[in-house]
């Protein structure tokens, strides 16, 4: 079977190099935008769904010739996507993407392309040399924190720059294997999201999640209320934005690191992790705890489960998120209905008294048995 795996890595061009990327994701938005500005205009008038050609705008835009085609080609196909989404009603109308957004990022493919005055062929992304070889760019300097296990074909690179100015590139790799899933023998675990600890488990594990956005939280409004004092625009104002964008990527930095160790002995130590399927963004919203959520990282923490427990042939058993994990008793089975949220041991009728939330981690898990037939 085949499977898609994608390894991110910096990279450090040079001037020149830089200079072409920069004009690479000027180009990508600049044919976004009149792509869809074109679609647009078709839909209303017509109300057909046409999606233009990159190379119906080179004639008139030179300047779309001196970079990578297939990123142009890629940003078509954005479009393409995007659209089929509005009209299948998952998502609003396609927007502009504007200069202003702080996301810079753009999609090449790797392609067999033939060596001028000979009959050979060889791939337009490549590694040579310790380097990564891209079209446009040729040999970049690029910083290997891991390797790309042999055997991985390296299907399309994506080139973004964070906001604090650090260039990354994505590696999307192809590769066959016969993942055999681990035979359950009952070593499963349940989950449940603690505001503060990230999670307690069933086995009375807390995940103790440090919390880096409120660590950094004085450092950062210090930061910013520099910031806000500068004039916009000027070069001081540039140089403390910088300086803002560099916390939020050390805070960010701090919990994807986080989250990928824990995610990874979870994954290690379970044959299956039972977890509730939460919408985050509706509960920050109806509880006003906005700042504390999206600290935690549950979703990308769930992500991370959910692609190596593919790897590793373990399962992820999701429960519905109306299931009363919290109300109901892990010992008799009754279900409190009158629980507030401030109650934060659960004493139930039958004499039974325990932590909520490992209370609730523990109906997820005894859930999690039943749906796998246990």
């Amino acid at each position: 079977m085949k499977y898609n795996k994608a390894f991110k890595f910096r990279v450090y061009p040079n001037k020149i190099q830089e200079s072409v990327i920069q004009k690479t994701f000027g180009c990508v938005r600049f044919v976004f935008n009149k792509i869809l500005s074109k679609a647009k205009e078709i839909y209303e008038s017509e109300h057909k769904h046409k999606i233009i050609t990159p190379a119906t705008l080179k004639p008139n835009f030179e300047f779309l010739k001196e970079v990578d085609s297939l990123a142009l080609a890629n940003a078509q196909l954005q479009v393409k996507k995007a659209f089929a989404n509005f009209f299948e009603k998952r998502t609003k109308f396609p927007k502009f993407k504007s200069k202003k957004n702080s996301k810079k990022s753009y999609t090449t493919n790797n392609v067999l392309n033939k060596i001028k005055g000979t009959n050979e062929f060889r791939h337009s992304i490549r590694l040579e040399s310790g380097k990564l070889k891209l079209p446009k760019l040729g040999l970049l300097n690029i910083k290997f924190h891991r390797e790309i296990p042999k055997g991985h074909k390296i299907k399309a690179v994506t080139v973004s720059q964070e906001p604090n100015g650090a260039y990354y590139v994505s590696i999307l790799t192809e590769f066959e294997a016969e993942i055999q899933p681990v035979e359950f023998d009952g070593n499963i675990v349940g989950l449940d999201f603690s505001m503060k600890e990230l999670f307690v488990s069933s086995e009375n594990q807390r995940a103790d999640y440090p919390r880096f956005f409120r660590k950094f939280e004085d450092k950062l409004a210090k930061a910013q209320k520099v910031l806000s004092r500068r004039v916009k625009g000027s070069n001081n104002w540039h140089k403390q934005k910088q300086k803002v964008s560099v916390i939020h990527q050390k805070i960010k930095n701090c919990r994807k690191n986080f989250l990928h160790k824990i995610s990874t002995n979870l994954i290690k130590t379970y044959d299956a992790i039972s977890i509730e399927d939460l919408n985050m963004k509706g509960m920050s919203k109806a509880l006003n705890f906005g700042k504390s959520v999206a600290d935690n990282g549950w979703g990308m923490f769930v992500s991370m489960l959910q692609y190596k427990a593919i790897f590793s042939g373990k399962t992820i058993v999701k429960i519905d998120k109306w299931f009363p994990s919290s109300k109901t008793c892990s010992c008799c089975g009754a279900i409190k209905e009158d629980l507030k949220l401030s109650d934060r041991i659960y004493k139930c009728d039958c004499g039974f008294v325990i932590d909520r939330d490992l209370n609730a981690s523990i109906n997820i898990k005894n859930e999690g048995l039943r749906l796998l037939n246990v």
